[in-house]
């Protein structure tokens, strides 16, 4: 029987979240008109969802809350999540349920773990039981913490062999991003008990771990149907870009960049250079991009291979179109203020986060 604690803090999330799929306006797309449900709101600062095999998901909080709720739409708050240094763009990020979940109960997070007087991005994995994280166990962490509280990354992604990749920022200090016995700025790629993956291209710097580098801040990151891996990133006054991420590339953070430095200067060289890799897509304006989706086509068949990025700033969502020259279009209503996160739930549907609604939200047909 639940004990006094438990039932309190049960109740009290039955208060404050308010659970059932209460219908929004419709969303006009090219697609036609579709739906759009509240699933869950009541969160504050939301940074991250992941769907569970019950039919459940799981949603992250800045501030260093997670919450798992059922699929009859019951709230519980998750004990045992590690310490969080929930300061400036800093605390809980990303949660990912692996494929293998039905058998090891393993869930990962990634957060910014107080290091002394700072701050470094690092990766979790614990035995998600039914309010509590059980087992918890540092996977990797960044070796030196940073001061300041912008520019973790904290995103991540399971590959098809099961290596764990995660996005890393290069904390607002620039030229560390080229440095390949430093951690800023790089996408890393990691095995399921934190080593170094065999096969990454750098096996002899920093820790082995690197698979990108040049990056700025990295904060949505997704494979699509071919097992590529692809991130979305901020530039800074302009040039927020899209990226293949290949095995060993520089992506030129910040030597290269479209856009420039809040000051008005130019950035670098320029917006090429030898060596270094050119975006896919870039936006300038900034959107301040966060969340990255590449649809199925299961229930859109149209926008198979489409890709789906959130917007911070300008409140949508990009749906952009790979062969027909990353054409755009912005899924926009009043739900979508500040999207953090957007996923592909196993039924088809696009769920996203709303950081101003402090909600979940879900895209269905109408």
């Amino acid at each position: 029987m639940p004990g006094v604690a438990a039932l309190a803090r049960r109740t009290v999330l039955a208060l404050t979240f308010v659970f059932g799929a209460a219908e929004a306006a419709p969303l006009e797309t090219t697609v036609g008109r579709l739906g759009i449900d509240t699933v869950a709101e009541g969160f504050r600062e939301p940074w991250s969802l992941a769907f569970l095999p019950d039919g459940g998901f799981l949603v992250t909080e800045r501030e260093g809350r997670l919450t798992r709720i059922g699929p009859g739409g019951a709230a519980v708050r998750v004990g045992g999540v590690p310490k969080v240094r929930a300061e400036g763009q800093g605390g809980l990020f990303d949660i990912l349920v692996p494929r293998d979940f039905g058998k090891s109960g393993e869930v990962l997070l990634s957060f910014a773990r107080p290091q002394g007087r700072g701050a470094g991005t690092a990766v979790v994995a614990a035995r998600l039981g039914p309010d509590r994280l059980d087992g918890l166990r540092i996977l990797w962490e960044m070796p030196a913490g940073s001061s300041g509280g912008r520019h973790f990354g904290g995103r991540l992604a399971e590959a098809p062999d099961g290596a764990i990749f995660l996005t890393i920022g290069e904390r607002g200090a620039f030229d560390p991003a080229q440095d390949l016995d430093m951690l800023h700025g790089k996408i890393i790629r990691i095995t399921r008990n934190g080593a170094a993956a065999l096969g990454n291209p750098f096996p002899d710097r920093a820790g082995g771990v690197i698979w990108s580098y040049g990056h700025r801040n990295p904060q949505g990151l997704a494979f699509d149907e071919r097992g590529r891996l692809w991130a979305s990133e901020h530039g800074a006054r302009g040039g927020d870009e899209i990226n293949l991420i290949e095995r060993g590339a520089n992506y030129g953070w910040p030597e290269i960049a479209y856009g420039r430095h809040y000051s008005g200067l130019k950035i670098g060289r320029g917006t090429s250079a030898p060596g270094m890799e050119q975006p896919k897509h870039y936006w300038d304006p900034s959107i301040a991009p966060s969340g990255h989706m590449i649809y199925s086509g299961k229930l859109w068949p149209g926008w198979r291979g489409h890709h789906f990025v959130g917007s911070l700033k300008f409140d949508y969502i990009a749906r952009l179109d790979p062969e027909a020259g990353w054409a755009e279009e912005a899924l926009k209503t009043d739900e979508t203020a500040r999207v953090r996160d957007i996923r592909e739930a196993p039924d088809g549907t696009i769920w996203f986060l709303s950081v101003d609604r402090g909600a979940v939200y879900r895209i269905r047909p109408e």
